[in-house]
């Protein structure tokens, strides 16, 4: 589905870099949908096909599968939409209208897509709050939400009452330095304030681990993260000291200083 990989050339997934595979003036291996189609066929339209007959289909049904990973997105900001290669959109020749439409198609699409998702009990990493706004799409190469560069105002904005992660997202909270590259799973380098930071801001719904770090790697569990914390007595705030943050726990006081990015 990408540019870059065409599936077999020259092996397997296939990295097929220039000059080996030339299609000319069109891009090789790239197909997409068009989430803006109108076409009835079989009596169904895209939505449905895609919903009914694509996602929820015998496999996606099943009590077998709980979850699902949504991969790609269109998006009228971002230059690598609606691929990981830049400049994809440019190259299949869409104008800046063509986009938009398939923006807001796609939204469409996959606003209907979750809400569907919900009522089957099942979920996707994509339905997940990595940062942002309220209504942003899961990351699949999440950061740390609170950073050593801006801890204090990272946890003054995640411990307000319309923070999204308290009553609207179900939030995933990465290790540090999280992304998708240069990370090593089995090297917890921010382990107390990365901890410490998820107990300050979590809502009821939240999970704390990785991006997509690929497969065949050591990934650590500490001792940590087996401890019972019980539950949260009300949200963070900053105490008395500027600087640092506390939140009680039913069975612990959590407080991060972000003057020293230490738990003290």
């Amino acid at each position: 589905h990408s540019q870059e990989q065409t599936p077999d050339y020259p092996s397997g997934d296939g990295d097929c870099a220039g000059p080996a595979c030339d299609c000319g003036s069109v891009p090789c291996g790239m197909y997409l949908w068009n989430h803006s189609s109108d076409v009835i066929v079989n009596g169904q339209t895209f939505q449905d096909w895609f919903i009914d007959s694509y996602m929820f289909n015998e496999v996606g049904s099943s009590p077998l599968v709980s979850g699902f990973f949504w991969d790609d997105i269109w998006s009228v900001d971002d230059p690598f939409s609606p691929d990981l290669w830049p400049n994809t959109s440019t190259d299949i020749g869409l104008t800046t209208a063509d986009l938009e439409q398939l923006t807001a198609s796609w939204t469409a699409n996959m606003d209907a897509l979750k809400e569907r998702t919900i009522s089957e009990g099942k979920f996707a990493w994509q339905m997940l709050w990595t940062g942002g706004g309220a209504n942003n799409y899961g990351g699949t190469c999440p950061t740390p939400l609170v950073k050593e560069s801006s801890c204090a105002a990272d946890l003054e904005a995640l411990c307000a009452d319309d923070s999204p992660q308290y009553e609207q997202r179900a939030m995933m909270y990465s290790f540090g330095p999280g992304g998708c590259s240069g990370a090593d799973p089995s090297s917890l380098p921010d382990l107390e304030a990365d901890l410490a930071n998820f107990l300050l801001v979590r809502g009821p719904y939240a999970w704390l681990g990785h991006g997509w770090l690929g497969c065949s790697k050591d990934y650590l569990y500490p001792d940590e993260l087996s401890k019972d914390y019980g539950e949260p007595m009300g949200q963070c705030a900053e105490t008395e000291t500027p600087g640092v943050y506390a939140r009680e726990w039913s069975k612990a006081t959590v407080q991060m200083d972000c003057n020293t990015w230490t738990p003290p």
